[in-house]
């Protein structure tokens, strides 16, 4: 699975500061102590389908 996409560059990807669930993924709707793209192959058998770059904030 090495080219499944980086959850920490898609902007559906955030932190939760929850010590039992502390990521999540806003495009799902839901919170994981895994990557969230880990738990998308895990239970589809198919890599993230929602990922979405982040802008890149260049330009402001």
């Amino acid at each position: 699975m090495s080219d499944r996409p980086d959850c920490l560059q898609c902007r559906h990807f955030f932190i939760t500061y929850e010590a039992a669930r502390p990521r999540g993924c806003r495009a799902y709707g839901f919170k994981s102590r895994q990557m969230p793209d880990r738990v998308v192959f895990a239970s589809s058998g198919q890599k993230c389908r929602l990922f979405s770059p982040r802008p890149s904030g260049k330009g402001k």
